[in-house]
């Protein structure tokens, strides 16, 4: 039976109406959100699955807040991945408003999906709690056909678990709150270096050179090198013990223990007139033996004068000696670094000795060429030689410390890390193998940890055998 002709029930007019006053309602009620809609980077070719996604649009729209009680959801719950917040968030935008505002800005956009209403794992920006949520539904029947036609979308949130995701919307409000999620990883850079300079004078009755003779084994530390004190009016020398690990034998079963490998001087003293006895004093090994030699005009104390600047790696050092000296024996010293790039000490591997005077030290320059501009929160940066690209987490001007976040592939130590937007360029002094990225959900192992205090599991399961 035919609809009543006199009664239209969903004429083009009446559902007109209806949508300009949902709109006027949602912008009266409503609070401005921002629409990001995921962009698929790539995607694999069997199950479809998404591998890499970005977010780089930020689009304004109005929207009700249909939980106006507070967020909705488990709220903040402990589980194996440490302290989550479980917030949900029920949103509510208006159908014509999102044909208007948002579709345009997605359909022109590569590899977007779905473009025809929002779709589920597009993110929205809540600015009242600074916060980032993500869809999981789309409900779009409801209210259910008023005058045969749907006129608002009600978007089911969750609070947006991070998944090291690009996010660069150009919006700083938006862009920060994952400025500390995710696998990040840390860089001590250097810029343009000073050479380090430092000065010695000669001294008599010195220890020329410590020789190791038997490395000895089982050392879990490095053991304190005593040597003989100088007679009265001189100085006693001063050593440190270089330790070698890795080798596994009937001596040492375990590659974590360590050997003397050999004893650096760090004070070659004065005033001997026979070689002083070295012996080596804890690390909780035993059996390493050293014999020391000692000669007449030989480098004393070196002071460094300028620690310089921009060091990566360890350079080279030289003494000089003036005049011809024909029984001269050279010195032979290696430079500390420290983790800022200043040279902070040298120490003798031979003091060398029988010097006409003074030998002048020569510390060889920093290697690197680049060290200018401010790195951009966001921005993308490339290795100059491995081409290894990454985001900016942070940027420490004054420690030269820089944080970058979603890796693709792995920067080397000494090569130049250039700013794609701000031109900024500075070289990693350090690529440390050990180091451990920072990963804000990885808490699991931590619980883990604390956790076998309470249940032991490394020797049976205590809940029995199944």
């Amino acid at each position: 039976m035919a609809l009543n002709p006199f009664f239209l029930h969903g004429s083009s007019g009446e559902q007109s109406l209806i949508q300009d006053l949902v709109n006027e309602h949602l912008k009266m009620f409503g609070v401005e959100i921002y629409y990001i809609p995921r962009i698929f980077v790539n995607e694999k070719t069997i199950m479809e699955e998404v591998s890499r996604s970005q977010f780089r649009d930020a689009i304004p729209i109005e929207a009700y807040v249909d939980t106006y009680d507070g967020y909705s959801g488990a709220g903040t719950l402990l589980s194996k991945f440490g302290v989550q917040e479980v917030d949900d968030l029920t949103l509510v935008i208006s159908q014509e408003r999102y044909e208007v505002a948002v579709r345009p800005f997605i359909e022109v956009r590569d590899k977007s999906k779905l473009t025809s209403r929002p779709k589920e794992g597009d993110l929205i920006y809540f600015p009242l709690g600074d916060r980032l949520f993500e869809i999981k539904y789309v409900e779009h029947e409801k209210p259910f056909y008023q005058l045969q036609k749907n006129y608002v979308y009600e978007l089911r949130c969750e609070l947006y678990a991070y998944n090291d995701e690009e996010i660069n919307t150009g919006i700083l409000e938006i862009d920060d709150n994952v400025k500390d999620e995710g696998y990040i990883q840390t860089f001590n850079m250097v810029g343009l270096g000073s050479t380090a300079t430092a000065i010695t004078s000669l001294r008599n009755g010195s220890v020329r050179k410590i020789t190791v003779s038997r490395r000895g084994s089982g050392y879990t530390s490095a053991p304190r090198v005593a040597i003989t004190s100088a007679p009265s009016g001189g100085l006693t020398a001063v050593g440190i013990a270089s330790m070698i690990r890795g080798i596994v034998d009937f001596c040492d079963t375990s590659p974590d223990l360590s050997r003397v490998q050999a004893v650096n001087i760090t004070n070659p003293g004065f005033g001997y007139t026979v070689a002083p006895r070295v012996t080596f004093i804890g690390g909780g090994g035993k059996g390493a033996y050293a014999t020391a030699s000692i000669s007449s005009q030989a480098v004393g104390i070196i002071t460094i004068t300028s620690g310089g600047s921009g060091y990566i790696g360890i350079p080279t050092v030289s003494f000089v000696k003036s005049g011809i000296g024909s029984t001269t024996i050279n010195a032979v010293g290696r430079a500390v670094v420290s983790t800022a790039g200043t040279v902070t000490a040298i120490i003798l591997e031979d003091a060398g000795g029988y010097y006409e005077s003074a030998p002048t030290i020569i510390i060889a320059g920093p290697q690197q060429t680049v060290g200018y501009g401010t790195y951009v929160f966001n921005e993308s940066v490339i290795g100059a030689a491995s081409s290894a690209r990454a985001k900016v987490k942070s940027w420490d001007a004054v420690n030269q410390v820089l944080k970058l976040g979603n890796i693709l592939g792995d920067f080397i130590a000494g090569e130049a890390i250039i700013g794609q937007f701000s031109g900024a360029a500075y070289a990693v002094k350090i690529l440390n193998k050990n180091n451990i990225p920072e990963d804000k959900f990885a808490q699991n192992q931590d619980i883990e940890i604390e956790a076998d205090q309470i249940i032991d599991f490394s020797e049976t399961n205590p809940f029995g055998i199944p």
